[in-house]
């Protein structure tokens, strides 16, 4: 019991640690949605050149570790933003951790949202979209009724994927100061000496945090699956 009390005064302040990992997760989800799109879209364009900018960011982001990126993002631009602030004597600037994390975090999963992306926009048939002009359809309407539904029903499996796993590398935060959930059961953990206990209260937030998401994507799953006939196959 002494040790569940012990627990209990700490989950406060680890829960606003959660809610800290919930806001990465959420901003860099957004960034990397939307840059996963325009790296699609640039690696299917015709233009070689633009392709090939797009298929090295992604091939290069994705070779590399996600904790190396960290450093080079956090420490990297910070030791350039000092240096040049000390050379022009300006005054100088601190790159907070929750921006670093969000913005590292989109560039890295940007890249495999483009990949994401570009193999559901292979998916989808040109005749839908060739139908849809013919009924005089403008652009966006093809977009917004036609291309992106069909879109997201052929990423929406990787989409999925992509946010559990970025969830779960916003872990990688407490590395460089921020106050996120790991981090803060961890400073508990040493403090109390419960580190084993505390650590398992971090495992059930993200454990927590990745059921309710099974279940958000389940729902978006049938929503765009709707009008698609289920084929079963028998043995």
């Amino acid at each position: 019991m002494d040790k569940i009390n012990i627990i209990m005064q700490y989950m406060p302040h680890i829960l606003g640690g959660a809610w800290l990992t919930l806001a990465v997760a959420l901003l860099s989800f957004s960034f990397a949605f939307a840059l996963g799109l325009l790296g699609a879209n640039m690696r299917l364009s015709q233009h070689q050149l633009i392709s090939k900018v797009a298929a090295v960011y992604s091939t290069v982001v994705r070779g590399v570790p996600d904790l190396v990126w960290m450093f080079l993002v956090y420490y990297g631009i910070q030791y350039f933003l000092n240096d040049f602030t000390e050379r022009y004597n300006y005054e100088s600037v601190e790159i907070s951790p929750f921006m670093a994390g969000v913005f590292t975090i989109s560039f890295i999963f940007g890249a495999y949202f483009t990949e994401t992306f570009r193999g559901a926009m292979l998916a989808i048939p040109v005749g839908q979209m060739e139908a849809g002009y013919a009924y005089g359809l403008s652009s966006w309407q093809v977009l917004k009724r036609i291309t992106f539904p069909l879109l997201m029903r052929f990423a929406l499996p990787g989409v999925k994927n992509n946010w559990l796993v970025l969830t779960k590398a916003t872990a990688l935060l407490s590395i460089v100061g921020l106050n996120d959930v790991t981090r803060l059961s961890q400073l508990a953990g040493s403090k109390e000496q419960m580190s084993f206990l505390f650590n398992l209260v971090s495992a059930f937030l993200f454990l927590l945090l990745t059921t309710v998401s099974l279940v958000v994507f389940r729902k978006l799953e049938r929503q765009y699956a709707r009008g698609v006939r289920e084929v079963r196959y028998e043995v």
